[in-house]
Formats: C-alpha cells, sequence, structure tokens
C-alpha cells in the first residue's frame, strides 16, 4: 500500500522511493504499460513495471497489495474504484470522466499528460467519398443520440464524433506520440 491520497502526493512518494514502487499494466506493449511509460517519463519518476496476462489480474494483484499501482481501464476498474477497494488518483484523458468527475485528470498535475485510448471505424482504401461521408454523417448521428452516447458513457467511454479528416489526424498523431513512447522506454515485442 502506497500511503498517498493524491497524484501529487504520489508522484513526490515515488521520488522518494525510486524503484520501489511497482506498477502493473495487463501486459508489455498495452495501453496501460504505453500509459505508464509516458507517466513515468513526464512525471520524471522510476517505476518498477509488472505486466500481467489482462486487466482483471493486474487488478486482483493491485487490490491484493502485491503491486502499489496499475494503469487501467475505466470498464474494468470502475466498480472497485466505486466501492473504495482502489483509490483514483487520476485518469490519463485530457478532460475529466462524467463517471468520475471527482478524480482530476493526470494532465491536471503532470502538465500535457494525456492518454487515452480510442475505437474508429475505418474502410477499405479507395471507398468513394460519397459513401465515407454518409457512413460518417450517420456514425456522428448515432453518437449523439442520448441513448447511445449514455451507453458509451456507462461503458467507462467518450464518444468522439469527428470528421474522416479529423480521425485520420488522430491516427496519425497517435502512432507518432507512441512509437516515440515505444522507443524511449525499448519495449520490444514479445
Amino acid at each position: 500500500m502506497v500511503p498517498v491520497k493524491t497524484l501529487a502526493e504520489f508522484i513526490s512518494y515515488a521520488k522518494g522511493n525510486a524503484g520501489k514502487i511497482n506498477v502493473a499494466s495487463f501486459g508489455v506493449g498495452t495501453t496501460s504499460h504505453l500509459a505508464g511509460e509516458l507517466f513515468k517519463v513526464m512525471a520524471g519518476i522510476t517505476l518498477v513495471h509488472v505486466p500481467y496476462r489482462g486487466d482483471a489480474l493486474a487488478l486482483t494483484d493491485t487490490i491484493g497489495g502485491q503491486v502499489q499501482a496499475t494503469f487501467s481501464t475505466v470498464a474494468a476498474s470502475l466498480e472497485y474504484v466505486r466501492t473504495r477497494k482502489l483509490h483514483a488518483l487520476g485518469v490519463t484523458t485530457a478532460t475529466r470522466w462524467e463517471t468520475l468527475p471527482e478524480v482530476p485528470t493526470i494532465g491536471e498535475i503532470v502538465p500535457g499528460y494525456e492518454a487515452s485510448t480510442w475505437n474508429g471505424v475505418a474502410v477499405p482504401r479507395g471507398t468513394p467519398q460519397n459513401i465515407i461521408e454518409k457512413l460518417n454523417r450517420e456514425i456522428n448521428t448515432a453518437l449523439s443520440d442520448p441513448k447511445v452516447r449514455g451507453r458509451i458513457i456507462g461503458l467507462g467511454n467518450v464518444p468522439m464524433p469527428l470528421s474522416p479528416a479529423d480521425f485520420g489526424k488522430l491516427l496519425i498523431d497517435d502512432t507518432e506520440k507512441w512509437a516515440k513512447v515505444i522507443r524511449a522506454a525499448n519495449i520490444k515485442p514479445e
């Protein structure tokens, strides 16, 4: 158990206990691993990465105290946070979560930090532009429907209606961002 209540306290504690805090991820090269590596670099701390075979095992050992922290998905950890089996120090997204409005973003403490995942819809190269535009319009209409939006948020996600150009830019930007993290952390496929 790490004796902290806030993310700022965690960073301070980690600086005073370099290399003594184990952080679980749900596997080498996964989003939770990369989020942790980005956090370590940006916060200027040393944490020991402990990869698990899935989010459930990482959460179990975090709750049980075998590791001191984890970067988990909201969907997997939300109930543990609500029942106080886990204490959320921060969310990795750029904005606070509607489902956990009291939990700050990591970026509020570590300026510029953001590590969010997303799902998108892609079509084969050469798909006619009018088809792409129609699909985009219909998907964005569905994402703005209160029932669909509520279900997506309830699963721990945030609807992001984007244009095809904005989605393409997101793909390029995220690929470059995470490639830098992978190279800096010297992450290799297993």
